[in-house]
């Protein structure tokens, strides 16, 4: 029922930006950035559940720590530059939400790198030599 708050609080600031966008630009573009937030705010503790989750199942199977880590530090790079140039977006910076998109890109490759790495080290274990 979560659900129901999260698209209730989003229909609500619609509602308002809407009517008052066109006599205040920027305090409509104040409330979506607002109202964002909020919504950010509250999922963080769900997904500070989802973290611990992934981290026992981790431990149960015997995958090392590092590897989990980096994978969830790759999607919380892809999730916060999503939810930054979305919100740059929104106040009309196209350009700048496009860079830092491509800037979570990059972040995103450089710590693919040891995980890369490791998959050709082991695909090249399998093969015949």
């Amino acid at each position: 029922m979560e659900i129901i708050q999260v698209v209730g609080l989003g229909l609500i600031s619609t509602i308002i930006i809407l009517i008052i966008k066109e006599q205040k630009p920027m305090f409509a573009f104040l409330i979506a950035a607002s109202t964002s937030i909020l919504i950010f705010l509250f999922l963080i503790g769900k997904i500070g559940s989802v973290i611990d989750e992934l981290e026992k199942m981790a431990e149960s199977a015997g995958v090392q720590m590092i590897y989990l880590k980096t994978i969830l530090k790759i999607i919380g790079i892809a999730y916060i530059a999503e939810f930054g140039s979305q919100i740059v977006r929104d106040a009309g910076q196209e350009s700048i939400a496009s860079k830092i998109e491509l800037a979570g890109k990059v972040l995103i490759m450089v710590l693919a790198i040891p995980i890369i790495g490791i998959i050709i080290e082991t695909v090249m274990k399998l093969l015949p030599a």
